[in-house]
């Protein structure tokens, strides 16, 4: 399990050097937050990441617990007893007595359970530890989810509040001549009706933007502040191929799949041990005392009594109801089912990876198509101002071009933030996106081996852990989120002229 845990390390630091090299060449101001620095804090901090640790610490422990069956066992017991009524004719009967007596028994065949009990449970670790892995990688792609929902929601209602002051203006203009006799009434109400329109686009933005940020702080456990430009991820796929066939030999869901097969297949040695011989040994001792309440008339009469006994116990089973039949074929149904869910894995790895690669070289063709029609649009926008200054478009011409600028520029940060986000969802399903793979700094990296190897051999009866207490922060002191916007050009839609809104 050390081995491939070394391996799985130094296959990562390149993945690890691309992502830092890209976060250090974007370094942002003192009181900003980098998509780096969130992953940190959720990685130090989100409550679903740590309780999946803690639950592979339980799972840990099946290991010693499985071992233990094949351990020797010592016990010790002490009694004390008054005899109340004695017959009148028993001279020899004591009036009490105290004695202590200990065994050890040792195992010395099991049938095989032992072994394969054991063997299950390292599988189940190395399981756990995979679905550990994939936890971390969710919880990432989480936070890289929230992180863009956050700059394109913030981007959104930039646009939208643009948009409600050009369209204010609008209606200032238009209502200004109408007074003069150049407009009609048709013209203000649909000034009017399309700036109500964009005030109720602009309060739906807002409320979005809110609900982003209470994500954010939900998964990170701090409130968005001054989000940077993401970096760009680093050695992504050149083809689906490729994604695939990396997927196949690190997504941790696979892996989790392949050790839960081993361990069920080692669960039919378990069943089968039940109707195979046992063997033990055993060696006691007892010391009896009878506190001098024998009479003393009585002729070679002894108050103290030892006894020591050692010995073998052989368990042959013979019939037992089919009950071991029943749990050998149990124990083959279910590694028939542990074969199938690995395929079904197989199968969601291969589309997920497929489909995360599909989504994001679409995205990027989507991007160049939505950056040139944001660029036509603005054209179209600054020609249909000039052709209604002579008096060749109409109100209502402007008013559509204006909407259609708008529309474009929200179509191209949303299809930034899908880009960027499908293009992580590809590192996650190739199994590159955990905490060794992008650089995670503020600390040593949670490592589950180090709790294994801690546990696995432990014998003493009274090892115990500290009490558990909580280790991540509540959000109850975060502030409720708003929907302000921080100064500034937002990352997804660049510099903002102030005149037109381009």
């Amino acid at each position: 399990m050390q081995t491939r845990d070394k391996t799985k390390t130094l296959r990562r630091g390149q993945w690890l050097a691309g992502l830092a090299l890209g976060a250090l060449t974007l370094a942002p101001p003192a009181a900003a937050e980098t998509l780096q620095g969130a992953l940190a804090k959720a990685y130090e901090n989100n409550p679903t990441l740590a309780a999946a640790r803690a639950g592979q610490r339980a799972n840990d422990e099946n290991v010693p617990i499985q071992k233990a069956s094949g351990l020797p066992s010592v016990g010790a017991q002490a009694d004390y007893q008054e005899n109340l009524v004695v017959p009148g004719n028993s001279f020899t009967s004591p009036m009490r007595y105290a004695s202590v007596g200990g065994q050890v028994a040792v195992p010395i065949y099991q049938g095989g359970a032992v072994r394969n009990g054991v063997k299950a449970a390292k599988f189940r670790v190395e399981a756990g530890q995979a679905d550990l892995r994939a936890t971390e990688a969710s919880i990432f792609a989480q936070v890289v989810g929230a992180y863009m929902d956050v700059l394109r929601d913030q981007a959104i209602v930039q646009l939208n509040r643009k948009n409600v002051s050009v369209l204010t203006t609008n209606l200032q203009a238009t209502s200004d001549r109408f007074e003069i006799g150049d407009l009609t009434r048709t013209d203000v109400a649909q000034s009017q009706a399309r700036l109500a329109l964009a005030e109720g686009d602009l309060r739906t933005a807002e409320a979005q933007l809110i609900a982003s940020r209470e994500l954010y702080a939900r998964l990170v456990g701090e409130a968005p502040v001054d989000l940077q430009p993401p970096p760009q991820l680093p050695n992504l796929p050149a083809s689906a191929d490729e994604a695939v066939a990396i997927a196949l030999n690190d997504n941790p869901d696979i892996e989790a799949a392949d050790q839960l097969l081993n361990a069920s297949r080692a669960d039919i040695g378990v069943a089968r041990a039940s109707r195979m011989p046992k063997l033990s040994g055993t060696v006691s001792g007892s010391y009896n005392n009878f506190l001098n309440s024998i009479s003393s008339q009585v002729v070679d009469a002894q108050n103290t009594t030892t006894s020591a006994a050692a010995g073998v116990t052989l368990t042959l089973p013979i019939f037992q109801g089919g009950r071991p039949s029943a749990q050998v074929r149990q124990a083959q149904a279910r590694t028939s089912q542990a074969i199938e869910t690995y395929v079904a894995t197989e199968r969601q790895v291969i589309a997920q990876t497929r489909g995360a690669y599909a989504a994001w070289k679409a995205n990027q063709q989507i991007i160049s198509a939505t950056e040139q029609a944001v660029g036509a649009n603005a054209l179209s926008l600054e020609g249909v101002r000039a052709e209604n200054s002579v008096g060749t478009r109409s109100i209502l011409d402007i008013l559509n071009a204006e909407q259609e600028y708008l529309n474009a520029q929200v179509q191209l940060v949303s299809a930034k933030r899908n880009s960027y986000v499908a293009a992580f969802s590809v590192l996650a399903a190739m199994g590159k996106a955990e905490a060794r793979d992008l650089g995670i700094e503020g600390g040593a990296l949670y490592d589950p081996e180090a709790n294994y190897e801690r546990v696995k051999g432990q014998i003493w009866d009274w090892a115990d852990d500290p009490a558990p207490q909580q280790q991540t922060t509540s959000t109850r002191n975060v502030p409720a989120a708003d929907a302000s916007v921080p100064a500034g050009d937002n990352p997804l839609i660049g510099p903002i002229d102030r005149e037109n809104g381009q």
